[in-house]
């Protein structure tokens, strides 16, 4: 018996690794940066697991070069970063002076990706919102002070980057800015109703109310764009979103409905008003008039404020009916089936587990549900305990390589079966990094970094991913043949001894140019 192969994914089709600003950059104090909310928020005690900070990361901000050679040797399409407001605008407001520096260190970036062949793919928002304007007026929680000042700061981005840079997100992950930021007060800013975790806040209103400020800053920066930007520069500008898989514990009508709240609340909550134009029926049912209402302007700007759907999906939950939380929809999720078996295998994150046909579901739920091209900026997976192994086992992420094959394999499913139009992929992450509460027990990077030395090294996740793009999209030229770069090194005695340094920092680029 024979089997046809897959038919390859477009020439067009891009592909690359991503990472946010706050999380690998390091230098917070560097060159005229503001503080962030996440400055002084992951140095309070209890705040991170390990207890560590995002001053140091990893000191991307110094080895910038040397990641962009390790990208390019990655054979990357594309990178997907984020900038630092508080880099750009040290202050964060709309009257607040710009920082040269932070121009200066953006536009070397991307100059240097440019040079390279990379695709910069810029985040303009990844959860570090100057510490002024929360200071200043409580940040997300104040509708008319922060859309202004976004909308500025995106305009000097614009202005700034924009000849060079054609692909925009506005912001990642509304719900985890203010779900875990302004709700459950986990993420910076921490506010919470739960007095043991924060002195002020309320989670009955607060995520909602900071929700809102996000649409609502989102939507009026693609507005300037589009009408001030978008001609002249040629880009695109969207919004990505994050939201897993939601799949009824069994067939029962009250979980297969458990299942849609959940959706409804983790994904339809930020997606219904830009790609529909309102609140999801079941969201207002569950809050009410705690529910912020759009007027007919502000409306009229969200609807249609994406040129495509940033998605950023991790796992598939089991969901029953009947939870507790409502930040879940009241709907309790669980990896365990009813026949008592595990969905997946489990990652080190407690809400991860591998489930390939769940990515391809969620594909074709978006796909069909908002009719947009599809761009999947965040996917990855965190390998139990990689922590704590030696570098030599840490670089054999089995687990991780096995979760790549079934994401890639039920993307091109979705795509070559399904007719779904999905344009990009990004595993999360480029880097092992600060992984925000988790600090840097938890590692999703393909490249595994030494927080010692902050010495690099490709993991076999690494390796997988670039063969499987390198033989699984069409070749721009006649040669369709997959050409892979230099072999990696096998085992750690391989790697050479003679790295070049740069503030003290010992750099593995890991494929030989």
């Amino acid at each position: 018996m024979t089997t046809t192969a897959a038919a390859k994914l477009s020439k067009d089709f891009i592909w690359g690794f991503a990472t946010a600003s706050f999380q690998i950059e390091g230098s917070t104090n560097v060159d005229g940066r503001g503080k962030s909310i996440w400055d002084d928020f992951s140095k309070q005690p209890g705040k991170t697991q390990d207890g560590r900070d995002g001053d140091v990361a990893t000191d991307s901000y110094r080895l910038w070069k040397e990641d962009i050679a390790l990208l390019a040797q990655y054979g990357v399409k594309s990178y997907r970063f984020s900038i630092s407001w508080s880099r750009i605008i040290p202050l964060g407001g709309r009257n607040d002076p710009v920082n040269p520096k932070g121009i200066e260190f953006y536009s070397n970036v991307i100059d240097a990706l440019l040079e390279k062949g990379i695709i910069p793919f810029i985040t303009l928002y990844h959860w570090d919102l100057p510490q002024g304007l929360h200071d200043r007026y409580g940040g997300w929680l104040n509708k008319d002070e922060i859309v202004k000042d976004y909308v500025r700061y995106a305009r000097v981005c614009f202005e700034s980057f924009g000849d060079r840079v054609k692909h925009w997100l506005t912001m990642n992950e509304p719900w985890c800015i203010s779900i875990l930021g302004y709700g459950r007060g986990v993420f910076a800013p921490g506010r919470s109703s739960d007095r043991g975790r924060s002195p002020e806040g309320d989670s009955s209103t607060e995520p909602w109310i900071a929700g809102h400020s996000v649409i609502l800053s989102h939507a009026y920066a693609v507005k300037l764009y589009r009408e001030h930007f978008k001609a002249a520069q040629g880009g695109e500008i969207g919004i990505t979103l994050n939201g897993d898989w939601a799949m009824p514990y069994d067939n029962s009508p009250e979980n297969v409905e458990a299942a849609q709240h959940a959706l409804d609340v983790a994904i339809g909550t930020s997606s219904d008003p830009i790609y529909l134009g309102h609140y999801p029926p079941y969201l207002k049912q569950m809050l009410g008039g705690r529910l912020p209402d759009f007027t007919q302007d502000e409306l009229a700007v969200v609807k249609g404020s994406s040129d495509f759907y940033g998605m950023n999906t991790y796992t598939t939950n089991l969901c029953r009916a009947g939870g507790d939380d409502e930040f879940q929809g009241f709907v309790e999720y669980t990896f365990i089936r009813p026949d008592g078996t595990q969905l997946g295998t489990q990652a080190h994150c407690a809400w991860l587990q591998d489930y390939p046909e769940g990515f391809r579901a969620l594909l074709n739920y978006l796909w069909k549900r908002y009719k947009l091209p599809i761009y999947v900026t965040e996917n990855g997976f965190a390998v139990k305990d990689e922590n704590m192994k030696p570098i030599e086992e840490a670089l054999q992420d089995h687990d991780r390589v096995n979760y790549f094959r079934g994401t890639t394999g039920a993307l091109q499913a979705a795509v070559n079966e399904d007719g779904v139009d999905v344009r990009a992929y990004f595993p999360w992450s480029f880097v092992d990094n600060f992984e925000w509460a988790d600090g840097y027990i938890t590692r999703f990077g393909v490249t595994y970094v030494d927080y010692e030395t902050q010495k690099r090294y490709p993991k076999e996740s690494a390796k997988f991913l670039v063969k499987w793009f390198g033989e699984n999209i069409e070749s721009d030229s006649k040669s369709t043949s997959y050409q892979p770069p230099a072999e990696l090194p096998q085992k750690i005695a391989d790697y050479p001894s003679n790295i070049p340094t740069q503030g003290g920092a010992r750099i593995v680029q890991g494929l030989k140019a």
